[in-house]
């Protein structure tokens, strides 16, 4: 029997409270302000924008490095320095090359890594603070709500249904059912970051890809407490290298912040081939290194986080307008690989989206055509040049580090061309090699475990990321068919769903002597990696029950 469901209306909807669906929100309804202030018809209401947020409060589920550069949040809120919560300026950058035992600095800091007059933030904090002015200008957040599906009048996006509360792990309605809204709205905007489930959906059913698969990276961070005196606050440095082989594209960071903490952490291509490669113990073995070591010794983990990064760029974004809406920020694709930075251009994206929504609300024309008008005003802006410039970058390191250093150099030599324009790739999930002969099932026991002060298991960063599910809830991680986990994944790959997840969510059992995929869903961080990195592309993540999720409160 179908649910009866509560029917709001709206003209604009924006489904992600990070940077680029805030700044999207307050942007728009500056432009609201003027344009009735002035007098000018139809008259427009900030009320009738809406945000949704998955999260239980704003900036929960926000995680990044995160330095930012404020060029973008300064066209947004030009005196942002008298209010925003900003950690520190950078005051130092370095980079270095790790060995297992020792680092070399490089002597001239490459320009991507050059931090001057950008600022370590926490990201989770900066987006309350946005959030904040965001509801000041009367707009309308909702937290806890996610968006479970799209609503579609042909091809037309008409809004979004919410998610259902209350229901238990069979599907069957508890006392304290609750059913999802049906929002209907004129334009619906997609600012769910990377992977985004209704992005993901919406880019299938209208066939909106780029030239090239997206491809990403997975990112793993901690945040600790350190002794005074060990690093200084503003002091940035980028590592490559060890722990990863020439094979594996990524490295780590070291942020110095106030108050002797540290942001520290890895990013690694999800585009490797052994698949039996484990992201999180890498970085746990990252930590181990002497220069790290001397920094975190007598220090204590503060949080936890995961979370993935589109490393496309601009071959990969996806036509980012449709009828009835726009997908912006890290969901289309808007990351700087070469530069790991994409709070700037997500802000912007945010800006230029609003602009794009008031002209069609004036016009009352929500149409393709018409919103279309944001890609332009992409192209026009400062966003354009700096993805233009390293639209090859990162399918430059497909083949290893040092190729893609040669061609990282060429491009840089011919503003981003390289040899080949546009050089292809495909995505990161191909690259797994199947496996010579099959393993027997992993003992978790034997899993990597740590020693509890400076490295640790899964499971105890777990629990310092804040994560919190409903346990009596149906399970987010959708698998479509758990034969092939239990038998061709298990010959083929080893299950590398037990490596490439950094919150322990998938473990491969014994079950009367046959093996079966359990899946510990409530531990998971909401980074998609096993959306992602799937061979058999088998797993969906969809929203869990609204609220769900990892804390991330001063990451």
């Amino acid at each position: 029997m179908p649910v009866e469901r509560e029917t709001l209306e709206a003209d604009v909807l924006i489904v992600g409270a990070g940077p680029a669906g805030l700044a999207c929100a307050l942007h728009l309804s500056r432009l609201i302000e003027q344009h009735n202030s002035a007098g000018r018809s139809p008259q427009l209401s900030p009320d009738n924008v809406y945000v949704l947020e998955k999260a239980r409060e704003l900036g929960a589920h926000q995680l990044s490095g995160a330095i930012m550069d404020p060029c973008a949040l300064r066209e947004l809120v030009p005196d942002f320095e008298k209010s925003a919560p900003l950690d520190t300026p950078v005051t130092g950058d370095a980079v270095y090359f790790f060995t297992a035992k020792s680092e070399w600095k490089l002597p001239i800091t490459p320009p991507p890594f050059k931090n001057h007059d950008n600022y370590v933030v926490s990201l989770s904090k900066l987006v309350k603070w946005l959030g904040g002015l965001v509801e000041k200008a009367g707009v309308n957040v909702f937290t806890q709500f996610a968006g479970a599906s799209l609503i579609y009048e042909g091809d037309r996006v008409a809004g979004v249904i919410t998610g259902d509360k209350g229901v238990d792990k069979n599907g069957k309605p508890k006392d304290n059912f609750t059913p999802g809204y049906e929002l209907r709205s004129k334009i619906t905007v997609l600012a769910e970051g990377p992977r985004g489930s209704l992005t993901k959906e919406v880019v299938n059913r209208l066939h909106l890809d780029g030239v090239n698969p997206q491809t990403y990276g997975i990112g793993i961070k901690e945040l600790w407490d350190v002794q005074p005196g060990k690093i200084k606050a503003g002091f940035v440095a980028h590592t490559v290298g060890w722990p990863l082989d020439s094979q594996k594209y990524g490295g780590g960071w070291i942020y110095g912040m106030r108050d002797n903490r540290v942001s520290l952490g890895m990013v690694i291509a999800l585009e490797y081939k052994d698949s039996l490669f484990d992201p999180h113990e890498a970085f746990q073995k990252f930590k181990t290194h002497p220069y790290i070591r001397r920094i975190l010794d007598g220090g204590k983990l503060v949080r936890y986080g995961a979370k993935t990064v589109p490393y496309g760029g601009w071959y990969s974004m996806p036509r980012n307008y449709f009828d009835g809406g726009l997908i912006i920020g890290d969901s289309a694709s808007l990351l700087n690989s070469q530069r790991l930075k994409g709070i700037h251009t997500a802000i912007k994206s945010g800006m230029l989206a609003a602009e794009t929504i008031y002209e069609a609300l004036v016009a009352g024309d929500t149409s393709s055509k018409t919103l279309s008008g944001f890609q332009k005003k992409i192209e026009a802006s400062w966003i354009k040049p700096e993805l233009w410039a390293v639209r090859n970058f990162h399918q430059g390191f497909h083949k290893g580090l040092w190729r893609g250093v040669l061609n990282a150099g060429l491009q840089f030599i011919t503003g981003g061309r390289g040899l080949v324009d546009p050089m292809r790739a495909r995505a990161g999930y191909e690259d797994f090699r199947k496996l010579e002969r099959p393993l027997e099932l992993v003992d978790q026991s034997t899993r990597f475990k740590g020693n509890g002060t400076v490295t640790f298991d899964r499971l105890t960063d777990v629990y310092h990321s804040g994560t919190r599910h409903e346990e009596d809830q149906p399970c987010h991680l959708v698998v479509a068919d758990l034969n092939i986990c239990a038998d061709r994944c298990v010959r083929e790959y080893g299950n590398p769903c037990q490596y490439y997840c950094p919150a322990a969510v998938y473990e491969m059992v014994l079950e009367k002597g046959t093996p079966r995929l359990k899946i510990n869903a409530s531990n998971c961080v909401h980074c998609k990696t096993c959306d992602i990195a799937d061979p058999y592309q088998i797993v969906n993540w969809i929203p869990p029950e609204g609220g769900g999720g990892p804390n991330y409160e001063g990451m």
